[in-house]
């Protein structure tokens, strides 16, 4: 299977998410559970013989549910609800969602007045990660949804199917970040929008099928040679829930940039980490919840001795990043608050970056490619002299 086959197959799915549930539900006879982002366990739902997929912000303009949420919410909000009052959200046995802002709180009340015949689990995480009780509470909270999605499945999540569903899920995870690093490296020279293809198909299709593929796509890159750098090196930053809009990457890479890492949740934060294979698996995921906000810090979550900031700097030096686009979808509140103390740090640390505020519909790129082009230049010249 060539490479651009892969790619296509990734593509697809990631594409036309819904689609990819419906197809795999007819063949299998297998319940599909949707979740928000960020933090639910897919391996959970997949022990317990489901599809797990993270529900995707639609390209579709919103319509109809306008009437339910407020305007001045986020894109992927406003598109979630606006797929449940259209009936696209029918695939789903089951949808699960997640508390880690009050406008995901409000989508997910919009929605469970929609999906009257569609089991609603609802599991809410607690946001302070550096206490003494945090690995205990994390551990009740997926005891909890473990249960709940007993009692949806009508049988026991044994502990042996929990183990099997994080070696698969551990291995790709594992998979993409060796694409990532043969990105970095120049081995592999994946454009943002097929990089972004490779992970959210991921976060869509059968783990199993979506790891056979990866295979492949990593053994053609194997004993491939460094191609020589003649772009400047960004890093992508920011959009935790929805994915950066295909044509706004293009442009980005038209204007003379290699992207060579990103912290994007369609991307290196949704990958960054690992659950323990061995003991409990309860226990293995919350420390897996755990250690995420250590190698990807989240607004979201609070740590004292973890800083996003920080980190994007590191991510930076050890990717030879030149500088950083900042991708924030417009009225997400966590990024918003802590975007300051970002840029300050990137000020202080004498580091070029640029803010580019995206929207579900559509975007002036022309205007916006003007601005990528002056910064692409303004690093140049600062790397020149």
């Amino acid at each position: 299977m060539e490479r651009t086959q892969i790619i296509d197959s990734f593509a697809a799915a990631a594409r036309d998410p819904l689609s990819y549930a419906k197809q795999w539900k007819a063949r299998t006879g297998r319940p599909v559970i949707g979740s928000f982002p960020m933090n639910f366990p897919g391996e959970l739902a997949h022990a317990a013989g489901a599809l797990p997929m993270i529900l995707q912000e639609s390209d579709d303009p919103i319509t109809v549910g306008h009437g339910l949420l407020f305007p001045f919410y986020c894109g992927y909000t406003r598109s979630m609800v606006d797929q449940a009052v259209r009936g696209d959200f029918d695939v789903l046995d089951a949808i699960m969602f997640g508390d880690h802002c009050v406008q995901l709180l409000g989508a997910a009340d919009a929605i469970r007045m929609q999906l009257t015949n569609t089991r609603v689990i609802f599991f809410q995480l607690i946001s302070s990660m550096c206490d003494p009780w945090t690995q205990g509470r994390s551990e009740e909270s997926f005891a909890k949804l473990r249960a709940e999605l007993e009692d949806f499945a009508g049988a026991k999540v044994q502990d042996e199917a929990m183990h099997a569903s994080i070696r698969l899920f551990n291995k790709n995870r594992g998979l993409i970040r060796r694409l990532y690093d043969m990105r970095k490296k120049g081995i592999a020279p994946l454009g943002s929008v097929e990089m972004q293809h490779v992970v959210k198909s991921s976060m869509v299709m059968d783990k199993a099928e979506h790891t056979e593929l990866l295979e492949k796509l990593v053994r053609i890159y194997d004993s491939a040679a460094p191609l020589p750098a003649r772009n400047v090196r960004l890093h992508l930053s920011g959009h935790f829930c929805q994915a950066p809009k295909p044509e706004l990457l293009e442009m980005i890479e038209q204007c003379g940039v290699t992207v060579v890492g990103d912290d994007l949740y369609h991307g290196f934060r949704y990958i960054s980490t690992d659950v323990p294979e061995q003991g409990d698996p309860i226990a293995g995921l919350a420390r897996w919840y755990m250690d995420r906000n250590t190698g990807v810090p989240c607004p979201t979550r609070v740590q004292n001795n973890v800083d996003w900031d920080a980190y994007l700097l590191n991510a930076m030096r050890d990717e030879k990043a030149e500088g950083m686009i900042v991708l924030m979808a417009k009225f997400c509140e966590p990024h918003m608050y802590y975007y300051p103390e970002v840029k300050e740090a990137f000020e202080k640390a004498d580091m070029p970056h640029l803010l580019i505020e995206t929207e579900h519909d559509g975007m002036a790129l022309e205007s916006l490619k003007t601005r990528v082009e002056t910064f692409v230049e303004i690093v140049k010249h600062r790397q020149a002299a």
